[in-house]
Order: structure tokens, then C-alpha cells, then sequence
């Protein structure tokens, strides 16, 4: 695989440019109106103001059947004020009663429509884009590293309105410039693309050509010409009021447990434009009572649990801020660490009781933000969480135990563009300062920063591409903390066959390096790939600001991808790829090999079927005995199989299965989801989700005990089953006003037995790497198993029964009113429950068992209102 991808690298390195690398640029050329003479913004395009302009058109199909003519005409008019630019569209359709029209709420269009590409950095990598649907909702992103990434939670002001009429349908919007970011001048030009989709032929069409073939579209859109603009700097100052009550079941005699809880809090939120590139967002006492809960998840390997951030201050332009290296989720900058659960736990006496806050406060955040006119991209976001704390009560008395110390968080980025786009060079800075540590929260980092820089160089057309982050971090505290991640099972420096590790409990810092490089060709043609390898010290520390599963890691990469350019026959697309990747230890030990295939097929009746597998031939695990020796997995075999239907359908639907074998048995798993959304009108969507995870084991890690002077390290055979099901339902009244509910039964059911302890981890056989317990070793009585090792008729040593199950239920009902443009309404009720309940009860009896319990309930009215607007 890799000397495949070496040589596919070199052939074509010192071509120069095909045919199909040169792109001849539309351009369209606006007129400035006067702000006494503007269109009514209504979906009629009947005034006569329009005719100052000229239709652009002459669309070409992006998709099935690139560079074609598509199947439908599509025009559009701009015009532009000292304020507003306006934007008229007129979607011709010959079978207008097919018009899929669908309403949904804000960036979630579903529909026929039309969307506005406009790159007003002119540094064709940025786009802020405009989606209108035929029904009249909206959708708005920014788009970044040429068209590859999206950032939805951008929500800027702007206004359309939309008609249907027997000639297909027609929109007019009003996008005010102070919602954009561009340099002052005569003889503006910026980039610029409309994009027309019809849902139910799954086609899509531009007005500037976009090969299939390309690196991205941003770089590949046509022009804007007209402009004459000054600085129209945004201000948009918002403030807000909550007030929310908790119910749930009381507990006799805590104080902190009555039923029922009330709250009220109040808060600002700002945008200011510094300048038309730089904006400034702030945020004070922030409130995010209306996201939506985290889903059910179980994990027993003993790591962290990634999950995705949804509060919308750290939502919006995180674009700018995501440092990502290597093939998972490792980040320099994990925005949920700010306003996480506190760290710390009290330290309760007999009969005390105590009240904790679920989150840590974030007392204000400040985000500046932009690309100025000579290439530097630039984001700078601080926060301060405040100090919390515990109170403790024992029916007489009350005092209060910090849990969380005052905490500063910095994240400064910076990027700069040269040679016409085709190199960026930048780095980053994050750092985080807690202040008063006590001793119980000694654990903790007093400070932690990490550094990086980044480059990408592209060439030909952008087909090809080169790039590289090194990354330091450096951590310091206590004795007491620096041994706690030394130890943690990030790092496990205290692994007894690592002998190039070593636990000094002295240190009061750590420092460590990582990286990634890459190159490859991404684009100009059927085929793509990738060769690269990334690297974590066994000391990079990352986890303060940042997302790290684990250090001490080496891994070399590569990648091959084939992908369909045009219709054949039956397939309207295809794709496939092959990929590789090797891992290892700083100590040189090879612990990992994987071949994977995946590919796709899309069907000219939009149906679809997605297929593939891997084959690991290699695996060891180096944390896997929390500390003990790498423990080797015998090779392993996986495939998936996934099929979907036409996704225009008022019916729809997707199922799949996936199945994984070890040899011996040592473990498998089978996984079967499906997803089925109906949406009876316009304007009601129905969609459930239902999953199952069957994942037996041999070899579970259990437990570690000492005995006789050193470790053991206990497993079992293992059976685990989940069940689960995300249910949701929208309604959408009108672009302004939606409905919308989530709701998610689940239950984990996890049963143990046939206990073991290892002997030879990385034998050969798996027979060999343990011992099993015989009968007169164990004993179980009143939970708990008692371990008489050597059998001289006294208990050794023994841990608790290890079965459990539970289960959780998790739901969110939220009504949001844009009352007026910028301010919102919500009304939000929210359940959750987590409960165990006994093994011995079936999944689908399990779940209504659990679900009899009393869930606890949160009601919360938030009310937003624009200053700005």
C-alpha cells in the first residue's frame, strides 16, 4: 500500500496543468440603487427597479452528470444599497406540482433551493453561504478550507420570502452588508456562485462550472463585479432572561432534595463588528438551557467519551479554532472543558448531605475574530469560570467546599496566506490558569499551555497538497497532579513491561511534543490519496483545553480513493477507497495493522448502498490492563453493509448491519441500526431511529488486585447488550416559529462470568495468555466473589459483582419563536432518568421497568431580544 501510494504521488508530480485544471471565470455585474428605491422584499420580483440588472443563467449541472445542462433553467438579479445587498431568483420548473416545498426550522432545509456562494474575503477559501427553500426557510454557514468544512451555527440577519406560481417558484432576499466581512474600496470584486438543487431528481446545478474533479469549489466560483462599498461594522447586542424549574423525587431528610427547584438568571450576548473584517463576540452569564441533551453512551475501556459541542457561542466560528491532528478526535482546543462539571468532590461526614453545581459557571467569554484584507486569519477566544462550590449540610450546620478553582481560558489563532492561496502558514496558542487550588483539588494542573504551528502547501490547481503541525504542551502543578497524569490512563507511565517509561513522583511538570504530516493529491481526476503518519510523545498533555485519548503513540498512514465523475448506466455515483495505517509505542513496539475498504453506490432511482470491511491482522493494547503489560488481541475481521432509499421521499428510509469476528472467539460484535422518517406535510417530519449492539468477550478486563507481592489482573467472559432508539418529531409553523421534540430510550445490559487471570499476555494462542478460577478458587456470596488463590482454604483476595444494568431516558421538547428579527422565544421541557434495575430482566422489560421510575424534570422559558435590529 504504501510504495502504491509513493508512486502514484510521483507520477503527475511535474505535470503541468491539464484541460480540465483551467477555469474561465463568470463574472456578473451588479448596480448600487438608491436606499430610497429598493424591492420590496415579498418573492415577486415585480418591481421595476429589478430591470436596472440583467438575468444571470446559463447554469451547468454539478450533479449526477457534471458539466451538462441541467434539467431546469434557473436566473437570478442582484442589486446592492449603501446597506443591503438584494438578491432575486427565479427557479423555472415544468412540472411545478413536484415542487418539494417543505418547510423546516433555521439550517435544516429539506426542500427545493437555491443557495448564494459569496467569498467576500475574495481569499477563495471562504464562502458565507445562503440557503432559501422553496417553502421560504432558510439556511446560512460559512463555509472554509475551500468548501470542505461548514460551520452551520453562523446565524446572521437577513430576510426572504418565497412564491410558487405555474412557472416554477421565486425568491427575493435582503442580506445587510454589516452581515458580512470585506475590505472598503471602489471596484469590489468578490467570489461568488449560485447553486440551484431540485430534491426530488437529486440534481444540482451551478451558475459558474465546479468540476467534479476539484479540490474544493470555493477557489473554482465565479465572480461579482459593481461593488462600491464603505465599512458598515455590525452591532448586535442582545440580552437575555431565564427562568427555570427543576422537579424530581424528593429524598426524606436532604435538605438539597425537597422536589423541586427554581432559578432565574439573566445574561448579554454581543456581536460588534471592530472592523468590516474583525468581529468582536462576547458573552456574559451565558445560559444554553435550550440545547439539546448529550445521547446515552457506555464505554468500559476506561477512556474519556468524546462528545460533539452544541452550546451556540462555541459553536459558531469554531472553524477557526479547531486544531485537529492525526485520524481521531485529538484536539488542541476542546471547547467543552470550559463550563465542564466541576473536578472535585466533597468530603462528606456521617449524615451529611451535600448540592453541587451540575456546571461550572462561565462568568464571561470573549471571541475576536476575522481575515483582514493582507491574508491573516486571526482568533482569539478567553474565558473565566468562576470559582464553585459544594454546600454541605448535616441538618444543623452548613459549610461550603470548593470543587471547582477560579479558571482562566486563552486560545489564540493565527493563519496567514501566500502564493495566490496556495500556502497558509499559523499556529496556535491555548493556555489555561487556575487560581487558589486547595488541597483537595491538588490533583488538578495550576497551569497548562500547548503551542503549535501549521503549514499546507498546495500546487497545480490545487490537486496537490503538503502538510504539517508540530505541537508542543507543557504542564505544571503539584507533585500530587503531575503523578496523577503520569498515571492516568492517558499515559500509564507506570506500565510494568514499559521500560522506557518511568513514574517520577517528584516532578511538578511534564512536557511533550506531537505532530502529523501528510501529503497527497486531492483532487483533478477519478483518483486521490494520501500518505502520512502522526506521532503523540509518551508526555503530551492535552487534556486542560484540549482532547487527547492517548500518548506515547506512533502512527504511519495511507490512504487510496477512487470516485465516479459521471452517470453509467444504472449508477448515477460511485466511490470507493482502500486504507492503511500502522501504529506503535515510543519503545518500538509494533501494536497495530489495519486494511480497510469502504465504498459507496448511489442508484439513478436515488437508492444507495454503502459496503465494506476491514482486516486487523495486529492488535495489542497498550492500556487495556490499566498498567499492566500490553495485552495482545487475537486478528480480527469487520464488515458493514448499509442500504438507503430515495431521501426526497415522503417515506425514507436507511438500515445496515455491522459484524466483527476475532479468532478463537476471543470477541465479536454485531450491530444493526436503522433510521425511518416520514414527513406527512410541509411542514411535519416523523423520524425514528432504533439501534442494537450485541458485543460478547472473552476477555474483559474486570479488576487489578495485589496479591502476594505483586499484581494480578482480572478478566471474565463477557456479554453485553444495548438497545436503544432516538425518536424525533418537528414541526414547523411557519421559517419562524418550530417545534421540535427528542426523545431516547436506552439500556446497557452487561453480565460476567467464567473469571480468569492473565498470565501471558501476548501469547499466541489466547488460550495461553490466562488461567481460568476452578470452583474451589471462587466463591460468590452476598455480591461479592472471593478469590482463595492458592487454595489453602482462606479468601485471598476478591472484588464485587461486576453485572449491571441500566437504563436512561433522555428527552427535549423546545418551542422557538423568532418573534422579531434577532430575538427569540423558547419555551424548553426537559426529562432525564438513569436508573440500574436487575440483570435477570430482558432489554424491551428492562426498558419498561426502568422507564416507570420518576424522571426528573426541567421547565425553562428564555427570552432573547436584538438591540441591534
Amino acid at each position: 500500500m504504501k510504495i502504491l501510494i509513493l508512486l502514484l504521488l510521483l507520477n503527475n508530480f511535474f505535470y503541468g496543468k491539464t484541460k480540465d485544471d483551467v477555469n474561465v471565470k463568470k463574472v456578473y455585474t451588479t448596480v448600487k440603487i438608491d436606499n430610497a428605491n429598493v424591492p420590496i422584499i415579498d418573492g415577486l420580483i415585480n418591481e421595476s427597479i429589478w430591470d436596472t440588472v440583467v438575468w444571470g443563467g446559463d447554469f451547468t449541472e454539478f450533479q449526477p452528470d457534471n458539466n451538462t445542462d441541467p434539467s431546469q433553467e434557473t436566473r437570478f438579479k442582484i442589486l446592492y444599497d449603501d446597506d443591503n445587498l438584494y438578491i432575486a431568483v427565479r427557479a423555472y420548473d415544468s412540472e411545478p406540482e413536484k415542487i418539494i416545498s417543505r418547510i423546516s426550522r433555521r439550517d435544516n432545509l429539506n426542500s427545493d433551493g437555491v443557495y448564494i456562494a459569496i467569498d467576500s474575503y475574495h481569499d477563495l477559501r471562504t464562502a458565507f453561504m445562503f440557503g432559501i427553500g422553496a417553502g421560504g426557510d432558510k439556511s446560512d454557514w460559512i463555509a472554509s478550507d475551500n468548501g470542505n468544512n461548514e460551520d452551520s451555527s453562523w446565524n446572521p440577519i437577513w430576510d426572504v420570502k418565497t412564491t410558487i406560481d405555474d412557472l416554477g417558484w421565486s425568491a427575493e432576499a435582503r442580506i445587510p452588508i454589516n452581515q458580512l466581512r470585506f475590505k472598503d474600496g471602489s471596484n469590489i470584486i468578490w467570489g461568488f456562485n449560485v447553486m440551484r438543487g431540485i430534491h426530488r431528481l437529486d440534481e444540482k446545478s451551478l451558475w459558474d462550472h465546479v468540476s467534479a474533479n476539484s479540490p474544493g469549489w470555493i477557489s473554482e466560483s465565479g465572480e461579482l463585479h459593481g461593488l462600491d462599498l464603505k465599512s458598515k461594522n455590525q452591532v448586535d447586542i442582545r440580552p437575555f432572561v431565564t427562568a427555570s424549574m427543576n422537579t424530581y423525587e424528593s429524598v426524606a431528610n436532604n435538605p438539597y432534595r425537597d422536589g423541586k427547584d427554581t432559578n432565574f438568571n439573566g445574561g448579554l450576548d454581543a456581536k460588534i463588528g471592530i472592523t468590516n473584517d474583525l468581529i468582536l463576540d462576547l458573552t456574559f452569564n451565558p445560559d444554553f438551557g435550550q440545547v439539546e441533551a448529550d445521547p446515552s453512551v457506555i464505554t468500559l475501556d476506561g477512556f474519556e467519551i468524546f462528545m460533539r459541542e452544541q452550546r451556540p457561542f462555541f459553536v459558531e466560528s469554531k472553524n477557526i479554532f479547531d486544531y485537529s491532528f492525526g485520524p481521531r478526535n485529538d484536539n488542541l482546543f476542546f471547547s467543552r472543558r470550559i463550563g465542564k462539571a466541576p473536578s472535585g468532590s466533597p468530603s462528606l461526614n456521617s449524615g451529611e448531605y451535600y448540592k453541587s453545581p451540575q456546571f461550572t459557571k462561565i462568568l464571561g467569554a470573549a471571541k475576536f475574530s476575522g481575515k483582514t484584507e493582507n491574508g491573516w486569519s486571526i482568533g482569539v477566544l478567553e474565558s473565566v469560570t468562576a470559582n464553585e462550590y459544594a454546600n454541605i449540610n448535616d441538618g444543623e450546620n452548613v459549610r461550603r467546599e470548593k470543587v471547582e478553582p477560579l479558571t482562566n481560558y486563552l486560545v489564540t489563532r493565527i493563519q496567514k496566506d501566500f502564493n495566490d492561496n496556495n500556502t497558509f502558514v499559523g499556529g496556535i496558542i491555548t493556555s489555561t490558569n487556575r487560581s487558589e487550588l486547595p488541597d483537595n483539588l491538588n490533583f488538578l494542573h495550576k497551569s497548562a499551555m500547548t503551542a503549535a504551528i501549521d503549514f499546507k502547501h498546495q500546487w497545480k490547481n490545487k490537486n496537490y497538497y503538503f502538510e504539517g503541525k508540530f505541537i508542543g504542551s507543557n504542564v505544571k502543578g503539584s507533585e500530587e497532579s503531575i503523578y496523577r497524569t503520569q498515571t492516568s490512563i492517558t499515559h500509564l507511565f507506570q506500565r510494568v513491561d514499559a521500560s522506557h517509561l518511568e513514574v517520577d513522583p517528584t516532578k511538578t511538570s511534564l512536557k511533550g511534543t506531537g505532530g502529523v504530516f501528510m501529503i497527497g493529491k486531492q483532487g483533478g481526476g477519478h483518483w486521490t490519496y494520501d500518505l502520512g503518519f502522526d506521532w503523540h510523545s509518551p508526555e503530551l498533555e492535552l487534556n486542560d483545553l484540549g482532547f487527547l485519548k492517548q500518548a506515547d503513540h506512533k502512527a504511519q498512514f495511507a490512504g487510496v480513493s477512487y470516485r465516479s465523475l459521471n452517470p453509467k448506466g444504472n449508477i448515477r455515483s460511485f466511490e470507493m477507497s482502500l486504507r492503511q495505517f500502522s501504529t506503535y509505542d515510543f519503545e518500538g513496539n509494533h501494536n497495530r495493522t489495519q486494511y480497510a475498504f469502504n465504498s459507496g453506490i448511489r442508484f439513478m432511482n436515488n437508492y444507495g448502498i454503502n459496503i465494506g470491511g476491514a482486516h486487523k491482522p495486529r492488535i495489542y493494547i497498550n492500556s487495556f490492563l490499566r498498567g499492566g503489560p500490553r495485552w495482545k488481541f487475537n486478528q480480527e475481521n469487520y464488515m458493514y453493509l448499509f442500504m438507503m432509499s430515495d431521501q426526497s421521499k415522503k417515506l425514507r428510509g436507511l438500515i445496515g448491519a455491522i459484524y466483527s469476528q476475532a479468532k478463537q472467539n476471543n470477541f465479536s460484535m454485531f450491530k444493526m441500526e436503522a433510521l425511518l422518517t416520514y414527513t406527512p406535510s410541509d411542514k411535519l417530519l416523523f423520524s425514528i431511529s432504533p439501534e442494537y449492539v450485541y458485543n460478547p468477550n472473552k476477555t474483559q478486563y474486570v479488576t487489578t488486585v495485589n496479591y502476594d507481592g505483586s499484581y494480578k489482573y482480572i478478566l471474565a467472559s463477557f456479554d453485553s447488550h444495548t438497545l436503544m432508539t432516538n425518536i424525533r418529531v418537528n414541526y414547523t409553523v411557519n421559517p419562524n416559529l418550530s417545534i421540535q421534540y427528542y426523545g431516547q430510550p436506552f439500556i446497557f445490559r452487561a453480565k460476567y462470568n467464567q473469571f480468569k487471570y492473565v498470565t501471558n499476555p501476548t501469547a499466541d494462542n489466547l488460550n495461553n495468555r490466562f488461567n481460568l478460577y476452578n470452583e474451589d478458587q471462587i466463591d460468590f456470596t452476598n455480591n461479592y466473589y472471593s478469590i482463595d488463590h492458592n487454595l489453602d482454604g482462606t479468601s485471598d483476595y476478591g472484588f464485587y459483582n461486576p453485572n449491571f444494568s441500566t437504563v436512561q431516558w433522555k428527552s427535549n421538547l423546545v418551542v422557538r419563536w423568532e418573534y422579531r428579527r434577532g430575538s427569540e422565544l423558547y419555551f424548553v421541557w426537559s426529562q432525564g432518568l438513569n436508573t440500574f434495575i436487575d440483570t435477570s430482566e430482558s432489554l424491551v422489560d428492562g426498558i419498561s421497568l426502568g422507564l416507570k421510575e420518576k424522571p426528573e424534570n426541567t421547565f425553562l422559558i428564555k427570552a432573547t431580544f436584538s438591540l441591534g435590529n
